[in-house]
């Protein structure tokens, strides 16, 4: 069986974030911040241009949901020992300690976004933004017929959360779930 794929890795498909990992045992790492990487490889038919996707479309894509994130502090909004209070122009964070303690944070509400995640893993910053290529580049190149999207996060030289989106075939690829 053949298939066909392209994948980007531009220099500026980076965001510079904070964040900090909520672990298992109910601890957490200290506030601290990664310049990220981002690469997309995508697989699927050849369309009468001969091409899975044309770079010129998926390129422009990828840089814009980079800069949604980049120089802001990443927060989950769906992990137990969060909890995120608007106050005026400013996000109050809590984080509920294992020994029942708490840690307040506050951010100017311009300086954080707040991501529909548990935590703030690479693995789970990679299937977001895979979710979010899928939804652009079925509204901005609806003829695109995706079967496969894989996505690279990687927070450093070397380590990187990797997260493979399996579509149903149909226009642009869209994921029927």
């Amino acid at each position: 069986m053949k298939s066909f794929g392209v994948r980007v890795y531009k220099e500026y498909f980076n965001f510079a974030s904070s964040h900090f990992l909520v672990f298992a045992d109910g601890g957490r790492e200290e506030l601290h911040g990664h310049n990220y990487q981002v690469r997309v490889a995508a697989t699927g038919a050849v369309g009468p241009d001969q091409m899975v996707i044309d770079f010129c479309r998926l390129k422009p894509i990828v840089r814009r949901l980079c800069g949604v994130w980049d120089h802001r502090m990443l927060l989950p909004d769906r992990c137990p020992q969060v909890a995120l209070d608007e106050d005026g122009d400013h996000l109050q964070v809590r984080f509920t300690r294992k020994d029942g303690g708490v840690d307040r944070f506050l951010f100017p509400r311009r300086d954080v976004v707040v991501l529909p995640l548990s935590n703030t893993s690479t693995e789970r910053l990679a299937e977001l933004l895979a979710h979010r290529v899928v939804e652009e580049v079925a509204r901005e190149v609806p003829e695109a017929r995706l079967h496969r999207l894989e996505v690279e996060v990687e927070e450093s030289r070397g380590q990187c959360g990797v997260f493979r989106l399996e579509l149903e075939p149909g226009p642009a690829g869209r994921d029927p779930g």
